[in-house]
Order: C-alpha cells, then sequence, then structure tokens
C-alpha cells in the first residue's frame, strides 16, 4: 500500500497510522511504544489514570522507542486539564482529545509547543478546530468505539470534512483491514486511525478473556448503549450490556466523580477496569462495528507488516 505523507505539525510520520487511545488502561506504553516503533503515532490513554501513572507510562515509552508518543484525553474527565499539562510537562509528542471539546486545551499547546489533535466529527468542530490552533485533526465516525459524536459512519463524513480544512485530516472508524485503510486512505485523508484492530495484539494491556472477545465477536454483535458521560457509546453485547438495556443495574453507591457531567446509571470506570480484566458478566467492552473482522491476536508488526504488504 501506497501511504500519504502525514507531518503533523514539526513531526514527520513514517507511517500515517495512529493507534487510537484506549481508556481505561487498555492503551498504555507497551502497545504505544510498540505501534511507535514501526513508525506510527501510539497514544497512551490517559483518561481515568493517575497523575503520577501518566508520568510513569510516558517515560517507559520513552525508554522502549524513539517513535513519536502521544496521550489521548477525553474532555469529558475531570481532570482533563491536569492529565494534559502533565503530559505536556513530560514532553509528550502530540494530545489528542474527544469526547467533549475543548477550546483551552490550544492555548497550553501553545504554551508547552505541543501539537493538539482535536477528535471531530462535523465540518463546524473542524472548521473551529482549525482555527483555534490545531495541528491535525481526527475525524471519527459513529462505527468507531467508545464515546461517539455522531450517528453517521465515518465514511459518510470524512470526505466533505477533509475538503473543508486544510490541516492533515486523519479518518477514523471502521479501519480493521488493509482493505478498510485503503478505502479511508482513498477518501483522500492524510492518516488513518485504528483502534480495535490494536486491542488484539499481543502488545496491548487488557485481559488475554478481553483480546478473545474481539476475536469471538460476530457480526452485529456491537449495539449503541448510553455512557454515563452523556454521550453515546458503542460496545459489545454482553450480559452487562443486557442488563443495562433491561434497567437491572443498581446505581454505584460510591463515586470518585471521575466524568464532569455523570448521570450516575452506572460507573463507567469500573465497568471498563471489569473488562480489562476480563469479567464476563460485568464487564462493558467499548469496540467498533467492525470488530468482527478480527479474526486473531498478531503482533503490532503483523498490523503494520500486512498494511505495507496490501
Amino acid at each position: 500500500m501506497r501511504f500519504p505523507k502525514l507531518k503533523i505539525a514539526d513531526l514527520d510520520v513514517k507511517i500515517p497510522i495512529v493507534q487510537g487511545g484506549m481508556a481505561v488502561k487498555a492503551s498504555l506504553s507497551n502497545l504505544a511504544a510498540a505501534v511507535a516503533n514501526e513508525g506510527g503515532i501510539g497514544l497512551i490513554a490517559g483518561s481515568a489514570l493517575p497523575l503520577d501513572e501518566v508520568k510513569s507510562e510516558i517515560r517507559k515509552a520513552r525508554e522502549m522507542t524513539n517513535g513519536i508518543i502521544g496521550i489521548n484525553v477525553m474532555f469529558a474527565v475531570t481532570e482533563f486539564k491536569d492529565v494534559v499539562i502533565t503530559a505536556m510537562k513530560e514532553g509528550i509528542d502530540l494530545v489528542v482529545c474527544g469526547a467533549g471539546f475543548s477550546r483551552d486545551v490550544f492555548q497550553w499547546g501553545k504554551e508547552y509547543n505541543v501539537p493538539v489533535v482535536p477528535i471531530v466529527s462535523s465540518v463546524k468542530l473542524a472548521k473551529l478546530s482549525q482555527r483555534l490552533g490545531a495541528s491535525a485533526i481526527v475525524v471519527e465516525g459513529g462505527n468507531a468505539g467508545g464515546h461517539l459524536g455522531t450517528d453517521d459512519d465515518s465514511w459518510d463524513i470524512v470526505k466533505e470534512i477533509k475538503e473543508a480544512v486544510k490541516i492533515p485530516v486523519i479518518g477514523a472508524g471502521g479501519v480493521v483491514t488493509p482493505e478498510d485503510a485503503k478505502r479511508m486512505f482513498d477518501l483522500g485523508v492524510d492518516g488513518i486511525q485504528m483502534g480495535t484492530r490494536f486491542v488484539a495484539t499481543y502488545e496491548c494491556n487488557v485481559s488475554e478473556k478481553f483480546k478473545q472477545i474481539y476475536v469471538n465477536a460476530k457480526e452485529g454483535d456491537v449495539v449503541r448503549i448510553d455512557s454515563p458521560a452523556g454521550l453515546p457509546a458503542n460496545a459489545i453485547k454482553t450480559r452487562f450490556v443486557e442488563r443495562l438495556f433491561n434497567g437491572e443495574i443498581e446505581k454505584p453507591r460510591n463515586c470518585d466523580n471521575c466524568l464532569k457531567h455523570c448521570n450516575h446509571e452506572f460507573c463507567v470506570k469500573e465497568k471498563l477496569l471489569n473488562a480489562h480484566a476480563g469479567n464476563l458478566e460485568d464487564g462493558l467492552y467499548f469496540s467498533g462495528k467492525d470488530v468482527y473482522k478480527v479474526n486473531e491476536i498478531v503482533s503490532v508488526k503483523e498490523v503494520f507488516d500486512k498494511l505495507k504488504a496490501y
């Protein structure tokens, strides 16, 4: 596959593939460094990560790679500013932020000379991001995993948004296979973001049970839920999701206020951590709609090799 050139501020990206930031604790230093070592951009998921762990994960990644390491942080988390500033002080290469929109983050980026890359799903936010100083944007459709900003699939929104801005555009949502990657590049994007595919890699931090849920998923297994953060999200239909749909979930008794706004229907951090550990009964498994295309656990290098060979 012939890749377009991707340059984000002063960062020359060898292979224009961004590994999506997946919280809680799904994409940490090990996965991010492996992706960076292949020439892509590795993202550490900073949402709900204690600040000392934000520092340690960035430092661990630096020990494993000389490549590009960024951090992904949800605007919806209470400690958004603290996580972003901590990462910038640690010399992170770029900040990717979604699940809401921050104007302030662009100013912080200027202060610390760190490129800011917001995740958007509309022409309006794309243009606003460009005006505020975004170095690039990730355009994510409703077929992506986790929290979403639109019902429209990436294939239906990427081209229009790409044509509306002059900064680099990274297409996200629905990119699992080399065929998907080519389809996305054919829409004119400068890079692609892949999250779901990288979960089922040896280097991903989640449990083996979590990875097997991805491998065993069938077409149609991903459903839309309402996250306590006030956003829709895509997740694999498990026993927990069935109970959620049936109104059988007890509201949490304790809360550490990890979200700026939360409806307290359930603790999303707790359920994501349960999934991380492989809890099949009480875990929430965020995933892109096309997870059914993942049929084996491979190395990060194999993912890149297949893309390059296509």
